[in-house]
């Protein structure tokens, strides 16, 4: 049976100084369908809804509703709301100060004489989160919800606005597999409404488990519309990266042989460290040469692990060896001091710097190294912006383009080139490929184990196992802030990983 066509976007483009971010695209959603939008970060894939939502001006094409005979132009996100069109972006953009029932209605709270009727907001914002199954009372403030929980409440609110057109830009990122499933529950009940949903998503499982069509761009240019069931992954994978092969699958084989220099002293060695209420006492030793996963479900404590282990958190009990020698680590300037880099788990919270440039984004862990008394020189900045924006090819028109113009990965990348510009011995990369495109991913992957091949330690997080098993050379597993495996050789495969995370055995080390 023929969808009745919702959404039509023909030939639109898009420019920036220095950047043709789209050229000539095509989109079209019909009513009733999930439509996943597909490319590399720099695709364009963020510009297109942009412009649908009204943030960018187009230049060029039309975009029409409901097969209308007239095209229409969204000047603003509050125009494209009013015209059907609700938005839900990767990063959750709600006010942490507000509570749950405020963030739901905030700019179109229920009123009565005129003053806002608090009773009839909890009570609507309280079936709306039952509807959805979001175990969150209507009273509580945002800023102690989890990001999986504030993620949810950012999609109650675009879905209790009646919209026609609901976009998800990476809606599940900050989600466990039962919250995704959730999601999934309520995107099928939405189709089955009518409602046209286009997702951006960067798993591939998650568009084969809930999409009916798949749009690619590549470069600023519509690749082409297929239906799901007729595109296999490998030949997806190839149409978004402009190759004939699943450059992923090369990852494993190219670097089979890959062993750590087993040394006597580790790199960094703990011994039943921890910090209340986050991570339990825990031993680690992760020696040069070596990558070293932590994985575990969403909350198991893979990431206040390693915020321990760099003084984001100050530990509270055990000690940590650098070296070999015991190291006293109050605050992250002291573990930079002692050779270690961290990119964290929030890169738009904890990682880049938005108002400043590129440049300024990857000398500054370096300057802050330093100190005050050794200010780097505007030519030593040059040449160390420049050699890390080539080494790790980041798509910037320049080395003074504000970073917050980059896309997702580009500015990951950037984070990157910032820790690679201390010379660190140890470095720490909580969910570095988390939101970003298969390329960038297989790129940084690469990297991981080009830096373990020249002697550096590393500590990667993620929460896709198969990426972990393709990079790791030994893994430990967490299960509610505490270390409950360790697998390496021939232990390192997705049924042992899974069955340990389960419920694998307590590990008194």
């Amino acid at each position: 049976m023929n969808q009745k066509i919702l959404l039509t976007m023909k030939d639109i483009s898009k420019s920036f100084p220095g950047v043709l971010a789209l050229q000539h695209v095509q989109f079209t959603l019909r009513k009733g369908e999930i439509h996943a939008l597909m490319g590399e970060n720099g695709a364009g894939k963020s510009t297109l809804i942009k412009v649908l939502t009204g943030v960018y001006q187009l230049e060029s094409g039309e975009i029409r509703m409901d097969g209308a005979a007239r095209p229409i132009v969204n000047h603003s996100p509050q125009e494209a709301q009013a015209n059907g069109i609700s938005t839900v972006y990767q990063e959750v953009n709600l006010c942490p100060n507000l509570t749950v029932a405020e963030n739901l209605f905030l700019g179109r709270e229920p009123r009565r004489f005129g003053m806002i009727d608090w009773k009839t907001m909890n009570r609507k914002s309280e079936a709306l989160l039952k509807s959805l199954e979001i175990p969150v009372a209507p009273a509580a403030m945002l800023e102690e919800c989890s990001l999986a929980i504030q993620q949810m409440i950012a999609i109650a609110r675009a879905v209790d606005m009646r919209c026609k057109v609901l976009i998800l830009d990476e809606p599940t990122s900050s989600l466990d597999d039962d919250e995704v499933e959730k999601l999934f529950a309520l995107m099928r009940k939405l189709k089955a409404e009518g409602v046209g949903i286009l997702f951006v998503t960067h798993f591939l499982e998650q568009v084969y488990a809930v999409c009916d069509r798949i749009t690619v761009l590549r470069n600023g240019g519509f690749v082409g519309e297929y239906e799901t069931k007729d595109l296999p992954r490998v030949m997806l994978v190839a149409k978004m990266l402009g190759k004939d092969l699943d450059d992923l699958a090369e990852i494993k084989s190219a670097h089979s042989e890959h062993r750590f220099e087993e040394e006597k002293v580790p790199v960094i060695s703990a011994r039943q460290l921890g910090h209340r209420g986050t991570i339990k006492p825990f031993d680690l030793d992760i020696r040069k040469g070596e990558v070293v996963g932590l994985t575990g479900l969403l909350g198991s404590g893979r990431s206040e692990m390693v915020r321990v282990l760099y003084g984001a958190d100050r530990p509270d009990c055990g000690k940590l060896m650098v070296r070999g020698r015991k190291a006293k680590i109050s605050k992250p300037l002291d573990a930079m001091k002692l050779g270690m880099g961290y990119l964290p788990e929030n890169r738009q919270r904890d990682g880049i710097i938005a108002e400043l440039s590129v440049r300024e984004n990857i000398i500054i862990a370096l300057q802050a190294k330093r100190g005050m008394c050794r200010l780097m020189s505007r030519r030593e900045m040059d040449e160390a912006a420049d050699r890390y924006i080539d080494l790790l090819q980041i798509k910037t028109a320049g080395r003074e383009t504000p970073v917050k113009s980059l896309s997702g990965g580009n500015q990951q990348k950037v984070i990157i080139g910032r820790w690679l510009l201390t010379h660190p011995d140890y470095l720490i990369l909580d969910e570095p490929t988390r939101g970003i495109d298969i390329g960038t991913k297989t790129a940084i992957q690469k990297l991981v184990l080009s830096l373990a091949d020249q002697g550096m330690a590393v500590t990667f997080i993620s929460a896709e196992v198969e990426e972990m098993l393709r990079t790791c050379s030994r893994m430990l597993v967490l299960r509610d802030g505490r270390k409950v495996g360790e697998l390496s050789g021939d232990e390192l495969n997705q049924e042992t990983v899974m069955q340990t995370i389960a419920g694998g055995g307590e590990d008194d080390g």
